[in-house]
């Protein structure tokens, strides 16, 4: 596990509701909930499970395994997570290192997470290894933009945003491919930076 990035999540943790509970929550509610409706009946992963931020807009009557490479977000998350209608259970694991044998999984989904992976291409192939042939990866990220300025922008914040939390300025779309997802369907939420991203593995 990688324990540089575990400790920064940890100690996020217990602040971690206030800064992106209120807001941005609120604002992106209604496409949450599109997107996770999209949760099917198979055996799910879910990547992070932070505080648990994500599981009110989960579908009642799903098989899911959440992990967080952070226990402690994980024990913010406890609550929401046994107020879930279905099956959920956690796992403090690292992406780049999972304990789950080949093709264990239907769908994952992952949400405003590979901004924060240290390695995103060798995580999502990770994630292409656990899911099944055929399975979906359901992305919901934020991402840098092409676009003057918000792309000088981003570059010139990521430096700093990464010591307390996720890079401003990664190319998901490009890191899916690369992690050999095809094919690769994007929805733009907002502009080119928050979006969804579908690939089959």
């Amino acid at each position: 596990m990688d324990i540089v990035t575990k400790k920064k999540w940890d100690r996020a943790a217990a602040n971690f509701d206030l800064m992106a509970g209120y807001g941005p929550e609120k604002r992106w509610a209604p496409f949450k909930e599109r997107f996770f409706a999209q949760m099917g009946e198979g055996r799910i992963l879910f990547l992070a499970v932070g505080t648990g931020l994500d599981v009110p807009f989960f579908p009642a009557r799903r098989n899911i395994v959440g992990i967080d490479i952070s226990d402690k977000m994980i024990e913010v998350a406890r609550p929401r997570l046994d107020k879930y209608e279905g099956d959920i259970e956690t796992h403090a694991m690292d992406v780049h290192d999972m304990s789950f044998e080949d093709g264990s999984f239907d769908q994952v989904f992952t949400s405003c997470t590979f901004c924060s992976v240290p390695n995103p291409v060798q995580g999502l192939a990770q994630l292409r290894r656990v899911l099944k042939p055929g399975g979906d990866l359901h992305m919901f990220e934020h991402t840098g933009s092409r676009y003057y300025p918000f792309k000088l922008m981003m570059n010139l914040m990521t430096p700093l945003s990464r010591r307390f939390g996720p890079d401003m300025n990664r190319d998901t779309v490009s890191n899916v491919e690369a992690a050999g997802f095809a094919p690769v369907r994007v929805e733009h939420v907002y502009l080119d930076v928050v979006k969804t991203i579908h690939a089959t593995a």
